[in-house]
């Protein structure tokens, strides 16, 4: 097989999904797991694409490996795209599918269905070892 390709995450449902996207390709697709790498990247950028960034060169630096690290959110229109970035923790750390649902709804009480505009996006980032970066 031809260069070894990180994973950069710890989701198992993505791992699933991205061996299965990238399965024709001539890479070794490894995972975080696979190499014994604990390392957490804390997500502090403000955008889905300094998140993305953030995450492949610093597992591509420290895995001396290719790195593809993603990071995507919920973009509402009405909200002026929250919750974002931030989809995950929108309504608190701890917070349940039904409780991120419930919070959302009832941050968009009194905008009319027409205007309830959301799109999912996900920004993938490509890095090496010595940083170069692709979005």
């Amino acid at each position: 097989m031809g260069y070894k390709l990180l994973l950069a995450t710890n989701n198992e449902a993505k791992v699933r999904e991205y061996r299965n996207l990238l399965q024709k390709l001539p890479f070794e697709l490894v995972t975080l797991a696979e190499l014994g790498m604990t390392t957490i990247v804390n997500e502090v950028g403000e955008s889905l694409e300094e998140n993305a960034r953030l995450k492949a060169t610093v597992l591509a630096a420290k895995s001396q490996l290719l790195a593809l690290a993603d990071d995507s959110g919920l973009e509402v229109d009405a909200l002026g795209g929250e919750p974002g970035r931030l989809s995950a923790r929108y309504a608190g750390e701890k917070a349940s599918d039904r409780d991120r649902i419930s919070y959302l709804l009832a941050k968009l009480e009194g905008v009319p269905w027409q205007r309830r505009f959301a799109r999912f996006r996900c920004v993938i980032a490509i890095a090496t070892p010595d940083g170069k970066v692709e979005l």
